[in-house]
């Protein structure tokens, strides 16, 4: 025993005198992971090496429920060398660089509506699009009409900013004329569908949902090469959609558990918050069940289901299951729970859809 003891006695004061000797070296330990951390991520181009065809990162799956794991609704659709942002909620901005995409290459957001959580990561975006490449010319943001007053507060909002880059780093590094934003408006008038833009072989259409109050709500539709990604925008069921994703590759469809968000209701009514219990129980009203959204992929004859805008909040995967509730009855098709920094690559004269994490 006593020999253990002195063993153990030992043990500890190695312990003790490893511990000093850690935090007087701890500087130049932590100096040299974060030199390995920036090697490594710094200036990181995720879309080096893509094949030509049609891509789909995942950089908000979130809502505005608070959630520490997601950004706020934020899509990437890589199409050969172009890239755009499908809406652009609070953190998505943050979340590309971090995923390693060129903020500089970014060409055009479309935005799906004006909800606050699908625009307020615009300020961050232009920001970065503008800082990345020197760019001489604002974003385009291609919407509904209604884009135009959008896009003009969050340039008036950023304008002393923008001065301020100009003012330190120089009209070089970040050209007066190229800061901010400039709307592209649409008008479906009275169809139900229309081709917003079509270049390079990129053609996307917007079609209208249903998000009542919300109007014009829509969603896109983006075809390059042969491959076809959707994008549902935040909508209760509506046939548009059924029709707009038919034979899609990849459709990208909000979600709402209801079963799971009751859970919340109870809650803040149990604690007198009576207030926000009214607003998710509002909320169920105009958004997609998991189970709603797999009908939708079975009627369209999707090929894969991912589900984004998730809500309530997920903060493990855990909970996946409680989430999908009875999804795979509905749809045959693999089911994806978004996450961000997730990507799809649907690489032009195949039928594969490939996945990889970014983060």
């Amino acid at each position: 025993m006593a020999r253990r003891g002195r063993i153990l006695i030992a043990l500890a004061l190695i312990g003790v005198v490893g511990a000093g000797l850690a935090k007087a070296f701890q500087a130049q330990i932590a100096t040299a992971l974060l030199t390995r951390i920036v090697d490594s991520r710094v200036g990181r181009d995720a879309t080096a090496g893509l094949p030509d065809g049609l891509h789909v990162a995942l950089c908000g799956t979130g809502s505005p429920l608070p959630d520490v794991t997601r950004a706020g609704p934020c899509s990437l659709v890589i199409a050969g060398k172009h890239i755009f942002v499908v809406d652009i909620g609070e953190g998505g901005a943050r979340t590309m660089a971090q995923m390693g995409i060129p903020m500089g290459r970014i060409e055009g957001v479309f935005l799906t509506h004006f909800h606050s959580d699908h625009i307020d990561g615009m300020g961050p975006l232009m920001l970065l699009r503008w800082t990345g490449a020197a760019a001489t010319a604002p974003l385009p943001v291609r919407g509904p009409v209604g884009v135009e007053a959008v896009v003009a507060g969050f340039d008036a909002a950023y304008a002393p900013d923008n001065g301020y880059r100009t003012a330190h780093h120089g009209p070089r590094i970040v050209p007066p004329s190229g800061a901010g934003a400039t709307p592209v408006p649409f008008d479906l008038g009275a169809a139900d569908s229309a081709v917003v833009f079509d270049a390079e072989g990129l053609q996307v259409t917007a079609f209208r949902v249903d998000h009542g109050p919300v109007k014009p709500a829509i969603g896109y539709r983006f075809d390059y090469k042969g491959r076809s990604a959707v994008f549902s925008g935040d909508t209760a069921p509506v046939a548009t959609l059924a029709a707009a994703a038919r034979g899609a590759d990849l459709l990208i469809n909000e979600a709402l558990q209801p079963r799971l968000v009751r859970l919340i209701t109870a809650a803040l009514e149990a604690k007198g918050q009576k207030n926000t219990a009214q607003i998710t129980r509002d909320i169920i009203s105009y958004h997609t069940t998991p189970e709603q959204a797999a009908d939708t992929a079975k009627a369209a004859g999707v090929r894969m289901l991912v589900l984004s805008h998730l809500v309530p909040p997920l903060p493990f995967s855990y909970g996946y299951p409680a989430f999908l509730g009875d999804a795979a009855q509905h749809f045959s098709g693999e089911i994806i729970v978004g996450e961000d920094g997730m990507m799809f690559s649907m690489p032009a004269g195949t039928a594969e859809i490939r996945r990889k994490k970014l983060l």
